[in-house]
């Protein structure tokens, strides 16, 4: 019987299913904001932290440290918020954190990162269809798709040229059936 209760405790559902945003712990959160379904690390170096910004545990998360005052996570930026409330259900918006990365523009960079990133979702191509930049109270590039993915689609995959990085060429990858949240797909 114990093996039992510990089975069922270990195959359990994951903390951000069982439990709700203001009863998640600080390390519980930060590990939403880093290594859940909805984060990935790019490599090569600098390594490259993205999200999918408008997946609801990532709202969730960012919206509960604002609320217990994180310095970290003040407002975004307005035009971004009210974009995501106007675009919520036609776009998903892949934000890359520029904290750890002070970006030096090139010229004519922004013009190749609208020109060479793209999602693939199986034999789709979507470009981005939007970006906002990162500023200096904001550290957060952020970019928008078409939101063209479904439970059926396996993975997405995210060609990306950020500007200001060395080998600003990356590919980031999300499994589909990963991003169930709450028995939604979240992206």
């Amino acid at each position: 019987m114990h093996i039992f209760v510990a089975l069922l405790l270990f195959f359990g559902p994951p903390f951000w299913e069982a439990k709700q945003p203001s009863q998640w712990s600080d390390a519980e959160i930060s590990q939403i904001l880093t290594s859940s379904p909805w984060t990935q690390t790019a490599t090569p170096e600098p390594l490259v932290k993205l999200f999918l910004a408008t997946a609801r545990p990532i709202e969730d998360a960012e919206a509960e440290l604002r609320l217990r005052g994180s310095r970290d996570y003040t407002e975004p930026d307005p035009e971004f918020a009210e974009y995501v409330s106007r675009n919520r259900d036609s776009q998903v918006v892949l934000a890359i954190d520029y904290r750890k990365v002070r970006p030096d523009w090139p010229e004519g960079s922004e013009r190749q990162m609208q020109d060479e990133s793209m999602m693939l979702v199986g034999r789709r191509k979507h470009r981005m269809t939007g970006y906002f930049p990162p500023t200096p109270a904001d550290p957060v590039l952020r970019i928008s798709f078409p939101r063209d993915v479904t439970l059926s689609d396996r993975r997405v995959l995210f060609r990306l040229y950020l500007p200001g990085i060395t080998f600003p060429e990356r590919d980031v990858e999300f499994n589909v059936k990963d991003l169930v949240y709450r028995g939604k797909l979240e992206m």
